[in-house]
């Protein structure tokens, strides 16, 4: 049982945060039965440029048209009781080391699993789309703190890329992020890599995966292509018989 919303950025271009995104966040949670008053528990650890406090507030007054309470995981007195409780989960972006490690040191990584396994609805956009991941191994970000390991929630059987973007800038001698994810394959054959362009999404809803976004996303697996957003990505579950 899945209900995931996996969001490559908290914008697009010149928009404003989480502008193009509220659509897609707003219809994921009316469809889920997420309405008036149910609590969205906003999981801010990825931030860390901004405090969790402001973060937090970031996030509620860019969503603030969306009929729904969102309460945060670091306020929370009896954080168990606080992801049991809620109707969601909103995970948001910046680094993911730094996320994932947060998850691992405060013991919530089995719990935000459990709950989300067992149906209730996840939506992460960035960092929190990395980690629905089997490993964070295709994350962008620098590694500025060390969590106890790489693997990350297994929400999917499939690597997701966040903000990728296939461009050589006039000049630039180091890596491009297609070369990045061509050395990930080529140390780890077996996996498969989705490359979310900003303003692209998965939606993942049991067997059902629907690219969200007018632009195509690329896919890593032997050989890599572009799929274009009218195209279903439903045989990429067909992993999950070899996740761990």
């Amino acid at each position: 049982m899945r209900r995931l919303l996996l969001l490559s950025s908290s914008k697009e271009g010149n928009s404003g945060y989480l502008e193009t995104a509220k659509r897609p966040i707003e219809e994921f949670l009316a469809a889920h039965q997420v309405s008036a008053n149910d609590e969205v528990l906003f999981v801010p650890f990825a931030g860390v440029n901004i405090n969790y406090d402001d973060y937090f507030d970031l996030v509620t007054a860019a969503l603030a048209d969306i009929p729904v309470r969102l309460t945060a995981l670091h306020r929370a007195s009896d954080p168990a009781a606080a992801i049991k409780k809620s109707k969601a989960i909103l995970v948001g972006g910046g680094n993911t080391f730094h996320l994932l490690h947060q998850l691992y040191q405060f013991d919530f990584f089995g719990l935000i699993r459990e709950a989300v396994l067992a149906g209730k609805p996840y939506i992460g956009w960035s960092a929190g789309s990395n980690i629905a991941s089997p490993s964070i191994k295709t994350t962008n970000d620098m590694p500025i703190v060390q969590p106890p390991s790489f693997h990350a929630l297994q929400l999917i059987p499939f690597q997701i890329n966040p903000h990728y973007l296939d461009q050589h800038p006039k000049g630039f001698n180091g890596e491009t992020r297609e070369q990045r994810l061509q050395e990930f394959m080529q140390v780890n054959p077996d996996a498969v890599v989705v490359g979310l362009p900003e303003g692209t999404a998965l939606k993942v809803i049991d067997n059902r995966v629907e690219i969200l976004g007018e632009q195509p996303v690329m896919l890593f697996r032997n050989q890599q292509k572009e799929v274009a957003s009218t195209e279903a990505l439903n045989h990429l579950l067909e992993l999950d018989e070899a996740m761990p």
